[in-house]
């Protein structure tokens, strides 16, 4: 099993550090999709009794980061294809809309704030993890939210907050789109600059577009090579 331990020093419940916890370590990639979440060996792992990691599961399914498999318990749940697209067509269309609210509302202050988030980007890029990228990323699009104006769009996307964070980070781990991402972000600022809605909205659904596709196809060549890899283990066999 990964390494990863509870951080005692939050000011927080202890299930709600557990849970903190376990799901960083699914988002980060620490626990596999597919990997069993077996109540005992994280208790031991993390220090704490069986209670505490039971809640956090229930909540880490109600995010849909864990499934509950009959006769077999609790494990991360996979990235599959129609996952991804179920959740990109409801945060492109909510995307959609918040940026072309954005253009119309967005403030001197809040376009300053953009401009500094794409700066931001693009420098860590060039030297950051992945998960810092991904959390750049996320800052940006953020922005964009809140310049919409409008509180329950932003309740809304928040609650994909962290399928969105998912697909995210498998984006970000394909390096040749990085390039891509950044030029993407300099285009949808400039149209949100101007004023250009539909210029800008059109951006962003070429953008979450783009996500898909490149997700997507890593996907499949994932369960290829996982293919590989079990012909090979029945051969030793």
């Amino acid at each position: 099993m990964s390494e990863f331990t509870v951080n005692m020093n939050e000011y927080l419940p202890l299930r709600d550090l557990v849970f903190n916890t376990l799901r960083q370590a699914i988002l980060k990639g620490e626990l596999k999709p597919g990997e069993r979440l077996m109540e005992i060996q994280l208790a031991e792992k993390l220090g704490v009794s069986r209670t505490p990691i039971r809640e956090a599961i229930r909540k880490l399914e109600l995010e849909g980061l864990v499934l509950m498999i009959p006769r077999r318990g609790a494990e991360v749940a996979r990235i599959s294809p129609k996952n991804l697209q179920d959740t990109l067509e409801v945060r492109g269309a909510l995307e959609e809309l918040a940026t072309n609210l954005a253009c119309r509302r967005i403030s001197d202050e809040e376009l300053q704030k953009l401009q500094d988030a794409e700066v931001h980007f693009r420098q860590v890029v060039s030297n950051g993890t992945e998960m810092q990228i991904a959390e750049a990323d996320e800052a940006y699009h953020d922005i964009i939210y809140a310049a919409s104006g409008n509180d329950r769009l932003v309740q809304m996307i928040n609650n994909l907050r962290e399928q969105m964070y998912r697909y995210r980070l498998e984006y970000i781990k394909d390096e040749e789109q990085r390039g891509t991402l950044i030029q993407e972000h300099e285009e949808i600022l400039e149209a949100i600059r101007n004023r250009d809605a539909k210029t800008a909205v059109t951006l962003m659904r070429t953008h979450i577009h783009n996500q898909e596709m490149t997700v997507t196809q890593n996907l499949e060549e994932e369960e290829v090579e996982e293919a590989e890899r079990s012909k090979k283990k029945k051969k030793k066999i």
